[in-house]
Parts: C-alpha cells; structure tokens; sequence
C-alpha cells in the first residue's frame, strides 16, 4: 500500500501539472471504488480552477473555491498526469481533464481507493479523527510519550495508529522502532520518555528521507513521473527476515502483529 511517503511524492510530482489549471471535465469509467463517487464531483467540479494540492495523511486533497476531491491511492493505486489523447486503458478508472491538455488520471486494479467530495468549510469524516502529522512541530516524544501513557497495545500497533500519528505505516513503523531500537511488541506504555524521543526521531528521520528517495516501490507504486521509488534498495529490516541485521549481523526475524508481518532485529531491538 502506498504509503506517507509514496503519496507525499505523489503529490509533489503532480503540483506544477495541477495548481493553477481548471478542470475542464470529469470522466468516471465507473460509479464507484471503495465507495460510490459523489454526484457532487461531476456536477460542481468543472470549471474549477484547483488553488492547492494537499496531502493529509494518506489522502489527497485538490481544493477548488467550490469544493474538494478527496482521493486515496488504495493498495495499489497511483494518480498521473498524462497527455489527453492517450487511449485508457482497463484499470484507469477516472480522469480529470484540465485546461493544460493534460488529464489527471487514476489507476487501479484492485479499486481499493477512493474519490469522495469535501465541501467548502466542511472537514470530511475521514480525517475528523486523524492525529498529528509525523513531520510537523505538534509530533515528537513528549507527544509520543504522553499518548503512550497507561497503553498496554504493542508499541508497532501504536505507533500505526491514525488517531495517534498519521502516516506511519507497516514498512516505516519497522524501519522507524529498529532504528530506535525498540522491540515491536513492547507494549507502548512501557517505552520510555527518552526512547519515545528517539523514536520520534526516527520517524521524521526515515520519513524525511524517504521523501527524498521517492518512496517505496515494493509492488504497484510509482511516481507520477513514472520513476519507482529507490527507499527499498536502503530498507534495514522489512522484508529481510532471515537474512544478516546490517548493524549487528543476527539473523533478522519475523512475527504477524495485527494481521501484519512485523521484520526485527532479536539483537538490537528490545
């Protein structure tokens, strides 16, 4: 699934093809993904001029002074800016044409994301309960620590939990509690003040860089340039079960944690 880092690359590819321009027309090839599109979208959004491209959690937002698309990329969604005569194909779901010639087109085969509507002045559900964003000055381990008070769940689950940071999920919680070294199933309550601040840390270090590196390509993602991610060649732990930790050269192991594997180091990690 793509990930903070995917979409915050997402959307940094799309900014100079998006803001500014108008959406000329709306084409749904389907009436819905996860959930049904609002009519809203076909009905308000043409003719609209997009100010701002926006990236809250997971979700992106394209606002207009009437309103705004909200869009999730899904499992193994991505959102292009592509040339408008180029033919779509099975799994191009929608498209928004803009007044540049080009269209905003989605893709995605398993249809597990979204295109939904946020009025003007309205906070849609979907973001009403999530928490802080994990680069912003609101997020570091006094946060961590005080959120974490009393919480007996896994410091991993915790740690991907929307409501307590956004953003951070399955392949940057690994990556973020080995280099704090922290265990993923100590139970968050139990972590200290101090490594909350080095897990804090962690995450804005990893997440930052990751950015920088064009995310993750582990399965479906690419940019909008069509440039996969390279993060993955400088992954520490997920995904290398089995194989040497890079800092201490134990074996790397693996554990389901919520439905999920969980990569660490027995070493390093405690």
């Amino acid at each position: 699934m793509p990930e903070l880092p995917e979409v915050e690359t997402t959307r940094r590819g799309l900014l100079p093809h998006v803001e500014s321009h108008r959406v000329l027309a709306v084409t749904l090839r389907r009436p819905d993904l996860r959930w049904p599109v609002p009519t809203a979208l076909q009905e308000i959004l043409p003719g609209q001029r997009i100010t701002r491209i926006e990236r809250r959690a997971k979700y992106l937002l394209l606002h207009t002074a009437a309103g705004s698309p909200l869009i999730h990329l899904g499992m193994s969604g991505s959102l292009r800016a592509l040339a408008s005569n180029l033919p779509a194909g099975q799994h191009d779901h929608y498209d928004l044409l803009l007044d540049s010639g080009r269209v905003l087109r989605y893709t995605d085969p398993r249809r597990f994301g979204c295109l939904l509507w946020q009025a003007p002045g309205m906070l849609h559900p979907l973001l009403a309960t999530l928490g802080p964003e994990p680069l912003s000055a609101e997020f570091d381990g006094d946060y961590l620590w005080h959120r974490a008070h009393g919480r007996s769940a896994p410091i991993k689950t915790f740690l991907m939990d929307q409501r307590i940071v956004v953003g951070v999920g399955n392949i940057y919680a690994a990556e973020a509690l080995f280099a704090a070294g922290i265990h993923p199933l100590r139970g968050a309550g139990r972590v200290s003040r101090a490594r909350c601040a080095a897990l804090a840390d962690a995450v804005k270090r990893i997440l930052g860089y990751a950015i920088a590196r064009g995310g993750t390509t582990l399965r479906d993602f690419i940019s909008p340039d069509g440039v996969p991610g390279y993060f993955e060649q400088e992954l520490s732990v997920y995904g290398r079960a089995g194989q040497p930790c890079k800092a201490c050269g134990h074996a790397l192991r693996v554990i389901a944690l919520g439905q999920r594997s969980s990569f660490y180091c027995p070493h390093c990690q405690h």
